[in-house]
């Protein structure tokens, strides 16, 4: 691939939109791999590689265990003070995206498609056009390193596995730490609008699976109906959603100022005459950054010992067990106020959102770096068919990550 500067003159319009067009050519270009989850996303980290080794930078994958996936860490070194190369400022994203399957889009998803003032595809916003603006950024940013004059280095950072639990990124910080790199901030570039967001729930998700014994439905005092105890323990966490829904610590600068307990899924039994031996259900915990999965797992794991010696106190072998399936913890704003401050006085902005999704953030600041989201798009475009960023975001995000390169350049 050939390497192309980034120039505020090369600007295309379009829609009477005025774009950055290499940020465009970018987000074009990663809509094009198919990066679902379920998928590798080495062709699309290998080009990066590409790109990023064109320009001189060197670049560290960490992978998973299978190998067919990588994230991809690279430094842009700070010339004017070469003690500080292990510092400097985090641009992360992850190159994963969820799947098309059932969705009906009226343009091919995996190709970028203008209409009007917006482009679609998978990942436009979550979160590929981030990663095209932070991309287009590298050659101005390396040049700046070459002449001596970016005094806080500049990291990019690419994981895997975020949609399916946030899979990639704790390998590629165990890396760092390992490495020495400790950067002073992190700047997620989830979509956000462009607005800048402080802090967001933490989620747990559980699976209950609830063991009864099998009988003829004639004969239900031989059976345990492990359908009819599974509905209690359902209704008991029903109950506590509500419980911690009216606690005195809840933060009304969420958009969702409580934390939130919901099943998701249930199934269980084979026929209606038959008393079932099995069921089980999903359901997932979300939490404000000051509360703890012990909030809820120790009344709910109270419950599940009463339930269970009803159960064995018909039949020994019943009972109910509660499995973990994933975790990402909840971004704090505990110690991000100086990066804060750095932002609003970039944007003109000093408004703090905080949200009930998650991202990598609650892991980049549990490794110790204080961390923001902010980046183009909305999330309410993520994850639907015809998902799109607005052309006119990309345009604030390029304006955002040179303002920003230029708080990292020697004066």
């Amino acid at each position: 691939m050939a390497i192309s500067s980034s120039n505020d003159d090369d600007k295309q319009t379009l829609s009477h939109v005025t774009y950055p067009a290499q940020s465009i050519d970018w987000l074009t270009r990663l809509i094009g791999f198919d990066t679902v989850s379920r998928h590798s996303n080495l062709a699309l980290i290998e080009d990066v590689q590409a790109y990023c080794e064109q320009l001189g930078l060197s670049v560290d994958l960490t992978f998973n265990e299978a190998k067919n996936k990588a994230n991809l860490f690279v430094t842009v070194p700070a010339g004017a003070n070469a003690n500080e190369v292990n510092r400097g400022l985090v641009l992360s994203g992850h190159t994963d995206v969820v799947p098309v399957d059932g969705q009906e889009w009226a343009s091919e998803p995996f190709t970028a498609t203008i209409r009007g003032d917006k482009l679609y595809g998978r990942g436009a916003c979550d979160m590929k056009g981030f990663i095209a603006c932070a991309l287009t950024l590298l050659p101005q940013a390396a040049k700046l390193s070459k002449s001596g004059q970016l005094h806080r280095p500049l990291h990019l950072a690419l994981s895997f596995d975020e949609e399916v639990g946030c899979l990639g990124a704790p390998l590629m910080l165990a890396d760092l730490q390992e490495r020495g790199i400790a950067p002073d901030y992190c700047i997620v570039g989830e979509p956000t609008n462009m607005t800048m967001v402080v802090a967001h729930k933490g989620i747990a998700v559980y699976r209950c699976r609830v063991h009864g014994k099998s009988a003829h439905s004639s004969l239900t005092k031989q059976g345990v109906n492990a359908i009819s105890y599974a509905s209690r323990l359902v209704g008991y966490v029903d109950t506590l959603a509500e419980e911690i829904s009216h606690r005195n610590d809840n933060d009304a600068l969420f958009d969702v100022p409580y934390s939130t307990l919901s099943v998701g899924t249930i199934q269980g039994g084979t026929a209606t005459n038959i008393v079932p031996n099995l069921c089980e259900f999903t359901f997932d915990y979300r939490n404000l950054p000051h509360m703890t999965q012990d909030d809820i797992l120790a009344p709910i794991q109270a419950k599940i010992a009463e339930l269970n010696a009803q159960m064995q106190a018909r039949a020994a072998d019943t009972g109910i067990e509660l499995l973990q399936m994933e975790a990402v913890p909840a971004m704090t704003d505990n110690d991000s106020a100086e990066l804060q401050a750095l932002i609003a006085a970039l944007t003109k902005d000093d408004k703090r959102h905080k949200v009930a999704y998650a991202t990598e953030g609650g892991q980049f600041t549990n490794a110790g770096i204080p961390t923001i989201i902010c980046g183009p798009g909305s999330i309410e475009q993520a994850h639907k068919a015809d998902e799109y960023v607005e052309l006119s975001e990309m345009v604030r995000c390029d304006e955002f990550l040179q303002k920003l390169l230029k708080s990292c350049a020697v004066s």
